[in-house]
């Protein structure tokens, strides 16, 4: 079934708005994935904050041509039945989330991305990002490293304390 002009405009209205907002984008072809494993992967998206859109690629085209931050993009990629996965919040959530899932289903296949910059990636690049820790990983092995000299400190101390606390143990009992 066609879809109407008004559709269309609605959708490609949709992916700027989605463009613009998105820190990255990562996109996979999805031929051959069961509507039922199409939901598994949007609910894994939605608990990672990333958003999955089915769209034409050629609205996605229109879409990034009326973008300045895609507008120059090469979109030579975009070919065959795509699925796009965006997060507004997190560089390598999309990536991640179909690198993820595509683990585990063998039909899905990444492509590849494009940056918050409007920087074209090809599907290894994808991978490689995949692969990167999370924010909040990266924020914790931050946090977890500015912590280390204060329990260093505390354990060296605490380990004189004790030793001194047993040397007048013992001498009290001599």
């Amino acid at each position: 079934m066609a879809i109407t002009r008004d559709k269309k405009q609605a959708l490609v209205a949709e992916m700027s708005e989605a463009l613009q907002g998105a820190k990255a984008v990562a996109f996979a072809r999805y031929a051959g994935v069961s509507v039922a494993e199409m939901q598994e992967l949007r609910k894994q998206a939605r608990e990672n904050s990333v958003s999955i859109r089915v769209v034409k690629n050629r609205l996605v085209r229109v879409s990034m041509s009326g973008n300045d931050i895609f507008k120059g993009t090469d979109t030579s990629s975009l070919e065959g039945q795509l699925l796009y996965a965006f997060s507004s919040e997190d560089e390598v959530a999309p990536s991640k989330v179909l690198h993820d899932f595509a683990k585990t289903h063998p039909a899905l296949e990444l492509a590849g991305g494009f940056s918050g910059e409007g920087l074209a990636q090809s599907a290894a690049d994808v991978t490689a990002l995949a692969g990167l820790p999370s924010k909040s990983q990266l924020i914790a092995e931050v946090v977890a490293q500015l912590l280390s000299p204060v329990h260093d400190t505390t354990n060296a101390l605490s380990g004189n304390l004790h030793a001194l606390l047993d040397g007048v143990e013992s001498k009290a009992t001599a």
